[in-house]
């Protein structure tokens, strides 16, 4: 196997010389051929005419042969202008000064000729070089640039099952655990043979406890089927003029079971227009941010809802509590789906949710073509979600 790779490295410079001298010889028959064609019309024309053809076949020489066949074309040239067309004819001898201060100067014109379009040659092969070098460099970039998006793309997928895989079993398992158990007991209570009775009491809160927990499976599966089209590109917004304080009368009406603690202050700006929007879809915005807020706040604290208009023909909702805020590192994430500021906390108390309310909330605003954030309060001692919905027009 050696020996075969010794063999073959031995070849190619004896292959590559070949190509050299085939290109040398190949520039002086052309010379040559040329000589031979300006001979037979040796009486019609001037030397002035030789010797521009000449120089023209040189410059060609250079652009496709190289430098030395060229130089080598024009040696041969200068020769054949002396030998056939310059006087005495037949001979080297130049018998007029002026011939001779022609022939030095078509020398010359043929060398500089020959190298400056062997020169450019090269550079364009160098230009050409370059620009295979920076595709490669390029495609290789791209293909490090996709091969990251696909590795990025596939830890955000992992982290996406991980979160699904832990939404399903703590919001679906749960629920489903204590309804099998409530419907179990009952059951069970029901048979002769067992010793033990339930109560009214008893009977009713165990159906309390079902019914609860079925509601807490609905919310998930319509939270996870609104999420769905609002991803998918599906949310059809009904705009319509509404006025800001029905959608937070509506909102508040939905939200009053897990309110009923808290002091609820709402300020609106006097004067505010109505707005073309989708009234039901920004009570959803607020119903889930007033959930958020009772999750993470002590009852008999305050949530405060405001509502103004801004320069730039947007109103401003802002939900405002007393709990414990936002961390400035997780105001970003938390507005993805299935996650909980208790996942990045291990102090903080758990709260009950599917962890995708903020996630929807976002959607239906940008959907708007508005945008919705979260900072602390101005007191500092909760979490303020404000977004911006523009107010519309006729269109």
């Amino acid at each position: 196997m050696r020996r075969v790779k010794r063999l073959y490295f031995r070849a190619m410079p004896f292959s590559q010389k070949s190509q050299n001298i085939f290109r040398h010889l190949a520039a002086v028959a052309v010379i040559l051929a040329a000589t031979t064609l300006l001979e037979i019309f040796h009486s019609r024309i001037n030397p002035t005419t030789v010797a521009l053809a000449f120089i023209l076949i040189i410059l060609l020489a250079a652009t496709f042969l190289g430098r030395n066949p060229a130089l080598l074309a024009s040696l041969a040239a200068m020769l054949c202008f002396n030998f056939f067309f310059l006087p005495p004819i037949r001979t080297f001898t130049i018998s007029d000064p002026q011939n001779l201060v022609a022939w030095v100067a078509f020398m010359l014109t043929a060398i500089v000729a020959g190298e400056l379009s062997a020169y450019a040659n090269r550079r364009a092969e160098e230009a050409e070089r370059q620009r295979l070098e920076i595709a490669k460099l390029y495609n290789d970039l791209e293909a490090a640039f996709e091969r990251a998006s696909e590795t990025e793309a596939l830890r955000r997928s992992e982290k996406l099952k991980s979160a699904l895989l832990d939404a399903v079993t703590h919001d679906l398992r749960t629920p489903l655990t204590a309804i099998k158990a409530s419907v179990t007991t009952s059951l069970e209570s029901q048979d002769e043979k067992e010793k033990f009775k339930l109560d009214a009491e008893s009977s009713g809160e165990f159906l309390s406890v079902i019914n609860e927990e079925t509601d807490r499976l609905n919310d998930f599966i319509g939270d996870m089927v609104e999420l769905a089209r609002i991803e998918a590109g599906a949310l059809s917004l009904r705009n319509e003029w509404s006025e800001v304080p029905e959608i937070i009368e509506a909102a508040l009406s939905r939200a009053e079971p897990f309110l009923a603690d808290f002091k609820i202050k709402i300020l609106l700006e006097e004067n505010l227009p109505l707005m073309r929007a989708d009234s039901k879809a920004l009570a959803e915005v607020l119903y889930n941010l007033l959930e958020n807020a009772a999750k993470y706040s002590d009852g008999k604290s305050n949530v405060e809802i405001s509502v103004k208009r801004d320069a730039n023909e947007h109103l401003e909702f802002a939900v405002a509590d007393e709990g414990r805020g936002v961390p400035a590192p997780l105001r970003e994430k938390i507005f993805d789906k299935f996650f909980r500021v208790n996942q990045a906390d291990e102090d903080a108390r758990e709260t009950h949710g599917t962890g995708l309310g903020l996630a929807i909330a976002k959607g239906i605003v940008e959907a708007h073509g508005g945008k919705i954030s979260v900072t602390d309060t101005e007191g500092g001692g909760g979490a303020k979600f404000v977004f911006i919905i523009p107010i519309g027009d006729e269109n």
